[in-house]
């Protein structure tokens, strides 16, 4: 039996947009909703965080995406999608978006999408020298040729370990961002929660460690924590950098509950 009930905005590709609207950033979300008022809600939420929904399709006959979060006392959750829409996020869909997403100082991509859009704005921003930040999540395997196009991946420790075949029974963190490096990503960040966030690039590794909080929900950490990430590296700020303050918006979010509620502004973090 559980307890309270609410109805929040979410999904990854939309708590990631936000993240980073909120972070400062200059966003466009390229997605799918359908014509129900779940999508036209999700739009108008949006727009009100600045976010450019001009290249947000909707798709008649069709759910918006929607899912179902069971938050445990300790914060921690479990989540069960029905993507609806998101599957018509196809790329001819993208394809109509091409001169926006050639216009990008970066790219955030995650994978509650189809995986062949995935590797096809990859492929599309790659020719263009565009980097590619890629939020594994939910785990999936991802193509070989894809993964030497990425410039960076940040999967938690369960992703990191089906992206890199080393369990954490018997590997740590720096095991497995190198395994994931050997496939020819180029920067590795594996977030470990309370313990901060462990990166991998050509100028050396480490941990960056996070505030220790109480937390009450973790949904959206981790998109929180991939919006900023994002912003702060379009500025021209190094990783180590960057993962300082997604770590500390990520660590704010955590202390609120819901999704895009919980997402902290950029000027909470001063």
């Amino acid at each position: 039996m559980g307890k309270d009930f609410s109805t929040v905005q979410g999904g990854k590709g939309a708590n990631q947009a936000v993240a980073a609207s909120r972070a400062g950033g200059d966003v466009t979300f390229i997605a799918c909703v359908g014509s129900d008022a779940f999508g036209q809600q999700a739009i108008d939420a949006y727009q009100k965080d600045g976010i450019n929904t001009s290249c947000i399709q909707k798709i008649d006959d069709v759910a918006t995406g929607v899912a179902l979060i069971n938050v445990a006392h300790s914060g921690e959750n479990s989540i069960s999608v029905a993507p609806g829409a998101n599957a018509h996020l196809v790329p001819e869909t993208i394809d109509k978006f091409r001169d926006v997403i050639l216009d990008s100082d970066i790219i955030l991509l995650q994978l509650e999408i189809p995986l062949e859009t995935v590797y096809h704005v990859t492929s599309m921003a790659s020719k263009a020298n565009i980097p590619v930040v890629l939020n594994p999540a939910p785990a999936r395997e991802i193509d070989q040729a894809t993964m030497k196009l990425l410039t960076l991946v940040t999967p938690n420790e369960h992703e990191a370990s089906l992206l890199s075949g080393c369990w954490p029974e018997a590997h740590d963190e720096k095991e497995s961002a190198l395994e994931i490096q050997k496939k020819g990503v180029k920067s590795v960040v594996v977030t470990l929660g309370s313990k901060g966030a462990f990166f991998l690039d050509n100028n050396g590794s480490g941990v960056v460690n996070v505030a220790n909080v109480k937390a009450i929900d973790t949904t959206a950490a981790g998109d929180t924590f991939n919006g900023y990430l994002v912003v702060e590296l379009a500025k021209g700020k190094n990783l180590p950098e960057s993962i300082k303050l997604a770590n500390k918006a990520a660590a704010i979010s955590v202390t609120r509950r819901g999704a895009q509620p919980s997402i902290p502004y950029i000027d909470e973090l001063t």
